[in-house]
């Protein structure tokens, strides 16, 4: 699943590749993707693209005020091309792009200009595009908490959002209204970079853990960040890869400290963990009712 260093660089690239045209068609492939239906996709016809950003893990297009908003959910990408297919987009089932955007230029062949298709793999269709006119019509938007990497996000910011927390506290970095971007894997990153156990509650943590996780909230996502930045969008998955430590490192050396990475299985995810690095030399159960480890 992209996440926030993965959607930053996204927005980034089509900073430089998207912004300042105008878009030609908008073509689906997929009803289902749609969340939205008034104002409909070719309301993007003949407007400008204004600018990129990103809230959370959500790819927001200003195009002359209308905001197209894409969450790429588990299985979706952004996939540029230079010159796109001269075909139409059709409906199928058995094609993985569900949203075609196409871009003007006067020098390209007709049919054949810049821009974007977003694809879905699997069978699970999570993959969401909203057309709308403020950002905030969209309650995942609505409803997200701060971003880590926000300028005034402090140390004490964070301790204020755990004081008091039931959560674990790998679940409360991976909650969206509680702290925008993070997921799955860079959660584990940030807790092995903290030596914090993924089963820690947030709320009991001594001062200096809260120290440590801050600030490896900032210099894992940093440091990912700037390895994604500038690399086209086909090269982000194998680079998000290739940065992990522990995430989907199974089975391997820890590079901190020389253990084995363990991993934890729920029915539609895991989590890897370093013990040594993170929970005391102590092995978590493999099953999601276990005992507290912290």
């Amino acid at each position: 699943m992209p996440e926030l260093p993965e959607v930053e660089a996204l927005a980034e690239f089509l900073r430089s590749h998207a912004v300042g045209r105008v878009v030609a068609a908008v073509e689906v492939g997929a009803v289902n993707v749609l969340k939205t239906y008034d104002p409909p996709p070719q309301a993007l016809h003949g407007l400008q693209v204004q600018d990129v950003r990103r809230h959370g893990k959500w790819l927001d297009l200003d195009v002359d005020g209308l905001h197209l908003l894409v969450h790429l959910s588990r299985a979706g990408w952004l996939r540029w091309s230079d010159a796109l297919p001269a075909a139409p987009l059709r409906p199928s089932g058995r094609n993985p792009v569900a949203l075609r955007v196409r871009l003007d230029d006067p020098d390209a062949a007709p049919g054949r200009g810049p821009g974007f298709d977003l694809t879905e793999a699997g069978t699970q269709k999570r993959l969401a595009v909203h057309l709308v006119r403020d950002p905030q019509e969209v309650p995942a938007v609505a409803s997200l908490g701060p971003d880590p990497l926000a300028p005034g996000f402090g140390r004490d910011d964070l301790a204020g959002i755990l004081a008091g927390s039931r959560q674990q506290v790998k679940g409360l970095l991976r909650d969206q209204s509680v702290l925008a971007g993070v997921g799955n894997a860079y959660s584990d990153e940030v807790l092995h970079a903290a030596r914090l156990s993924p089963y820690a509650l947030a709320g009991s943590l001594e001062p200096a853990e809260v120290d440590r996780l801050h600030a490896a909230l900032r210099s894992v996502l940093g440091e990912a960040v700037a390895a994604a930045s500038g690399r086209p969008a086909k090269e982000l998955k194998d680079a998000k890869r290739a940065g992990m430590r522990v995430h989907g490192r199974t089975g391997e050396t820890c590079g901190a400290c020389g253990d084995v990475v363990r991993e934890v299985s729920f029915a539609d995810r895991s989590l890897q963990y370093c013990p040594t690095c993170q929970t005391g030399g102590r092995l978590l159960a493999d099953r999601r009712l276990s005992r507290l480890l912290r």
